[in-house]
């Protein structure tokens, strides 16, 4: 809850538990449809054809409807072309966006913030309206060997690839990694291979991730429409950044931390929600505080996150969803800026940008927060925060090991900024931030405190830890070089 006198008017727990209309529906038909691609569309059975035909089921009577239903029959048939999959996949994206939306609308209600604007919802090629009509784009040879090795994926199913297939996407990737205008297809395409190449052969495997293959399949095969991927910026902003939080998000070779702010525009315009993000590549041995050295030096705002300050902007770029395409000579320290004042003044009358058509999924729902006056309490299967009677689970895995933010500290608090999501069919708070009571006294506790830096005897140890693995890395590195 957010009290009325403090800026947010009252969250409404109940909308958040209610039932969204339509939502176990649209699911349903793209459940069936990612069971349809584990057997694979080559030859598909009773429940295959099903499913297509089911897919085709839920769009009837929107403007996909014809080709949609074309392709669902030539499916079922084991006949359907590369414009065939494409449209199924264009309709199992479209359906996923119809939930995206209709949950962002609920969140909009239960925080009873301005709704952004809806973009439209994906093409199918062919169709006039889609990008591809504007004209042939750049690596169009590229863009076409990679839907043929996404369609015969498809024809295949997760359960009968093998080396040889998966191999199949390698000399693409290859061709299309030098070129930047094609790089982000063929960093999703090289990963997705990846994942299959470590599952092959799919006959033996225990557990099929029949919604991520799918998602990393249909996103895709979707971007090989040429026209699909956009402009990366948009414009640019002046004015005043007050960061929420940062969300930290680690892999064995990667590292992303993307802060979440609220952007007061020069002009006096409304306040707007926006996203600052920076990512390094990192050796599996740098982990916990150790991975801000990795960071920080890409970033000048991480700095500012950790010290509470605002940042003053002079033309930053930013794209048409809100993120900010970050240039430290764009960017200077401003003034204190605690979060949780920004929260509670500011971020109830922050407009979110409106998610481009291919974004509109539910995992990508991260709307910033403020809740006070709640009663934390354990459940079974983890932490949960009462708000007016109705529960509101705590995603406590997605708090960072590289900050001092713990679950316990989650537990003891009474006010939290958070980004509210959803996953596994319920709205989930992951907590950017904290206040408890220490000794009487409120203390405010931050996952990205240590983001610039730290005194804190366990940061300072992980630091140390990363510093002398990065230098034994360079240190082997050179040597090989040097052979």
């Amino acid at each position: 809850m957010v009290p009325a006198d403090a800026g947010g008017g009252l969250m409404r727990g109940d909308l958040l538990a209610d039932p969204v209309e339509g939502l176990d529906e649209a699911l349903a038909a793209v459940d069936a449809f990612d069971g349809a691609l584990v057997a694979g569309l080559l030859r598909p059975g009773a429940p295959q054809a099903a499913a297509v035909a089911g897919l085709a089921e839920a769009v009837a009577g929107t403007p996909l409807a014809a080709r949609v239903a074309e392709a669902a029959e030539r499916a079922a048939a084991g006949a359907a072309g590369e414009d065939h999959f494409v449209a199924l996949a264009a309709t199992r994206s479209a359906l996923l966006g119809s939930v995206h939306d209709a949950l962002a609308q609920r969140i909009d209600e239960a925080v009873g913030r301005p709704a952004p604007g809806v973009e439209s919802s994906p093409v199918v090629a062919g169709e006039k309206s889609a990008p591809a009509a504007a004209g042939p784009e750049h690596g169009a040879n590229l863009l076409a060997a990679a839907r043929s090795w996404l369609c015969d994926l498809a024809r295949s199913g997760w359960r009968g690839i093998d080396h040889e297939l998966v191999s199949g996407a390698a000399p693409v990737v290859s061709a299309m990694l030098p070129d930047p205008g094609l790089r982000r297809r063929a960093t999703l395409l090289d990963g997705f291979a990846a994942e299959l190449a470590a599952s092959c052969p799919g006959a033996t495997l225990e557990r099929v991730p029949v919604r991520r293959w799918a998602d990393l399949w249909s996103r895709g095969l979707l971007l090989t429409v040429p026209g699909s991927a956009g402009e990366r910026s948009d414009g640019s902003v002046t004015g005043r950044l007050l960061p929420l939080g940062v969300d930290v998000q680690e892999h064995a070779t990667a590292v992303q931390a993307q802060v979440h702010a609220v952007f007061e525009p020069a002009d006096g315009g409304a306040p707007r929600l926006v996203r600052a993000g920076v990512s390094a590549p990192k050796p599996d041995t740098v982990v916990g505080a150790g991975l801000w050295q990795l960071l920080r030096p890409r970033m000048s705002l991480l700095g500012a996150v950790s010290e509470g300050r605002s940042m003053e902007l002079d033309a930053m770029p930013v794209t048409a969803e809100g993120d900010l395409v970050w240039d430290d000579e764009r960017a200077r320290a401003g003034e204190p800026a605690d979060p949780f004042a920004t929260a509670r003044v500011r971020l109830s009358a922050a407009t979110a940008a409106p998610v481009a058509p291919l974004d509109r999924h539910p995992v990508r729902i991260a709307v910033p927060v403020l809740l006070e006056g709640y009663a934390a309490h354990s459940e079974e299967g983890g932490l949960a925060f009462d708000l007016a009677g109705r529960p509101l689970a705590v995603d406590t895995d997605r708090i960072p090991a590289a900050g001092p933010l713990t679950p316990e500290a989650v537990a003891a608090s009474h006010a939290c900024v958070g980004l509210l999501r959803w996953d596994a069919g319920e709205f989930l708070l992951q907590p950017l931030a904290v206040e408890t009571t220490v000794r009487k006294k409120t203390v405010a506790v931050h996952a990205g405190a240590w983001a610039g830096g730290t005194t804190d005897k366990a940061g300072v140890r992980a630091e140390k830890a990363a510093t002398d693995a990065v230098a034994v890395l360079r240190e082997r590195a050179g040597r090989l070089l040097r052979k």
